[in-house]
């Protein structure tokens, strides 16, 4: 898959789990803090204000951290695998 593609695809990925994210927050059957956390790990890559929100979240709820870091090795598949 062409780097541009791949970059694209991730970005959008990335924007469309924060905005269901965001939607997760006022719905009572979406999963919003699941969802926002992806979308930042997506977007982190791309952006710098989204790898520093992701990291303050990380020192400050090391238990989410560590839930993190098992969506981090899941999307990492994930992408190698596409």
């Amino acid at each position: 898959m062409n780097a541009n593609v791949k970059r694209i695809l991730i970005l959008v990925a990335g924007w469309i789990f924060i905005l269901l994210g965001i939607a997760g927050l006022f719905l009572p059957f979406l999963q919003g803090i699941l969802f926002l956390l992806i979308g930042l790990y997506l977007l982190s890559h791309e952006y710098t204000w989204a790898a520093r929100l992701l990291t303050r979240v990380r020192e400050r709820y090391p238990a989410m951290a560590q839930k993190l870091d098992g969506i981090k090795a899941r999307t990492k598949n994930w992408l190698r695998r596409k």
